[in-house]
């Protein structure tokens, strides 16, 4: 491909932003169209911490260790400094089980797991004692096994500096709705309030917003919207240093620098794209975190985010390229392990525009599988029509 081509990005989230930062630092004319409603990445602050996960898929555990081994890459590629950098850092996670024995399955998990991803670092069972050395919030009676490589990341900060460096690097960004058509066999159209303008290859980013740009255009999409609310607090203790926190159950609790402390977040898979602030939901989520953490109940409350994630019916990601559709390429269902996976899928479908071997097989995340064409809709429209 002529890396003068034009290059479309819908949507900057995690995805499309480093998408966008990569192929711009190529040289490749990109454009990014993004409304930021309900954006999932700008709402999140994540655990990178795959490792720990006992989730079975052998497909999405090797997407989301891949994505973790990859944070350092992309940090250096941003400029960032692993030791100092308010955007990533690995602090170390903690892990509790509901016992002893659980806790020691899990460790024997991850020793096993190491031997192919020595990014987990060191792994230590702690005790009571140990922990509130570590994290000088918690109280608890139980033992938690700690990652040394675990670590944390700001969504938010995040797309802002790979939307920054792509717009240095020459991107343009249009922080606009656009609704995509196809004028022919080679080009592809992006139509705005204000303008329309042709592209050679388009990328959909839009994440849970993925059937609303492809349904008009007679595709069916197996993609549904989950609602996520995150509450930030501010505590009056230097939290720079304090691992991440996974407890037994839906919360975690993720301490940033400046007192920062993340609770969250809320899987509600019945809410459809609402993006209201819940009380109740929060205050169940701030009462389960003082079970761990009872001086939360003494934190400042900062503000509360809500985002919308994707989710496939087998609740696995897909991307690649859309089957019959030259130099469409998509990317969605990425769920809760969006900021994990998010930039290795971006990586790949970089490599996969510029001709590249791709750092997983894409065979393993097919896009057919959620995307079909539907004969049934009234055709797309073309210029010819």
């Amino acid at each position: 491909m002529n890396n003068k081509e034009s290059i479309a990005v819908m949507g900057a989230g995690i995805v499309g932003a480093t998408t966008a930062f990569y192929l711009s630092a190529a040289g490749y004319n990109v454009s990014i169209y993004d409304e930021s409603t309900g954006q999932a990445t700008s709402a999140a602050a994540g655990i990178i911490c795959p490792w720990l996960s006992q989730r079975r898929n052998k497909q999405w555990y090797q997407l989301v260790a891949t994505g973790a081994a990859f944070y350092p890459t992309l940090m250096h590629d941003l400029n960032e400094d692993l030791t100092s950098s308010s955007i990533y850092r690995q602090a170390g996670t903690l892990i509790f089980k509901k016992s002893p024995e659980l806790l020691s399955k899990l460790e024997k998990l991850a020793l096993k797991r190491r031997e192919l991803a020595p990014e987990i670092g060191e792994l230590t069972v702690l005790s009571p004692t140990e922990i509130k050395a570590k994290l000088p919030l918690l109280e608890t009676s139980q033992s938690a096994l700690f990652a040394s490589g675990g670590a944390r990341v700001d969504g938010s900060l995040l797309t802002k500096k790979l939307l920054n460096m792509a717009i240095s690097n020459g991107a343009k960004y249009f922080n606009e709705k656009a609704e995509l058509t196809i004028t022919d066999k080679e080009f592809y159209s992006l139509s705005t309030s204000k303008q329309t303008k042709q592209y050679s290859t388009v990328i959909l980013a839009v994440g849970a917003w993925l059937p609303e740009v492809l349904e008009p255009l007679g595709f069916s999409v197996d993609i549904r919207p989950q609602k996520g609310q995150l509450v930030y607090l501010e505590v009056e203790q230097e939290t720079q240093d304090w691992p991440v926190v996974m407890p037994n159950g839906e919360i975690d609790i993720i301490p940033f620098p400046n007192g920062r402390i993340v609770v969250g977040a809320t899987h509600e898979n019945n809410e459809g794209y609402d993006l209201s602030v819940t009380e109740e939901k929060l205050d169940l989520m701030l009462k389960d975190a003082a079970h761990f953490a009872p001086d939360l109940t003494q934190a400042t409350f900062k503000e509360a985010r809500v985002g919308t994630r994707a989710f496939t019916s087998d609740f696995l990601p897909f991307f690649g390229e859309i089957p019959d559709s030259p130099n469409l390429y998509v990317a969605s269902g990425l769920g809760s392990s969006g900021l994990t996976s998010g930039p290795i899928i971006a990586r790949i479908l970089t490599q996969l525009i510029m001709g590249e071997k791709t750092d997983l097989p894409i065979s393993d995340y097919p896009v057919d599988r959620y995307i079909k064409k539907n004969n049934l809709l009234k055709p797309i429209k073309t210029r010819n029509n």
